[in-house]
């Protein structure tokens, strides 16, 4: 890693450090609150953990509200989720519009596994498909937003997702990750590409 690189990725994890404590500390009330209507909506626990892959291949628990029934990775669709999914609870499907259900990622960036800003994390049976070129997306720590979230999102075809993460890490830096939290904010309003729709998401096979 280059000085300029180095000092970047110091700076970056500084900024990770601050504004994820913060917001976790303003969001603690909204986590709560969430939680509570999880558990009253229905039965389990209201945190869902998923194993993920990280920075060079690290692989971590990613943390979330859940927004599904209680084992819902094994029925219908199982990781694939679409718009009108059954398995979302109503309650879920509140906290999916406005990303609440991510907020819990705020965790994960504080522990170091994850970056305010970056490729969104995957599972492992989508990297072990990946490309030389793709696995590209390993060079940098996930993100709870990123440059491909704010171009399309979940409706993106998944090639697509990963080339705009690469120019992402081809061009890093604290402006662009302002930018790209500005524009995060404005999304999780609108709820744009939520969902992956006719063309988004990963076409390969899935457990």
């Amino acid at each position: 890693m280059t000085g300029e690189r180095y000092l970047h990725s110091r700076r970056k994890r500084c900024l990770d450090v601050v504004l994820a404590g913060g917001a976790l500390v303003v969001a603690a009330p909204v986590l709560a609150a969430a939680a509570a209507a999880i558990r009253l909506e229905s039965p389990g626990h209201p945190i869902y953990r998923q194993r993920r892959v990280g920075l060079r291949g690290h692989e971590f628990d990613v943390i979330k509200l859940r927004t599904m029934v209680s084992g819902a990775e094994k029925m219908g669709a199982k990781l694939a989720v679409d718009e009108g999914d059954t398995r979302i609870t109503r309650v879920g499907a509140l906290l999916r519009r406005f990303s609440i259900d991510e907020l819990p990622n705020l965790l994960n960036i504080v522990r170091g596994e994850m970056s305010l800003v970056g490729p969104r994390p995957t599972l492992k049976v989508q990297v072990d498909q990946y490309t030389d070129r793709q696995r590209r997306r390993l060079e940098a720590r996930p993100g709870l937003t990123g440059w491909a979230q704010v171009n399309g999102r979940a409706s993106l075809p998944w090639p697509e997702r990963i080339e705009l993460d690469i120019w992402y890490l081809e061009h890093a830096s604290l402006r662009l990750d302002l930018r790209i939290l500005a524009l995060s904010a404005r999304m999780a309003i609108t709820g744009h590409g939520l969902y992956r729709g006719e063309t988004g998401g990963w076409r390969g096979p899935l457990p």
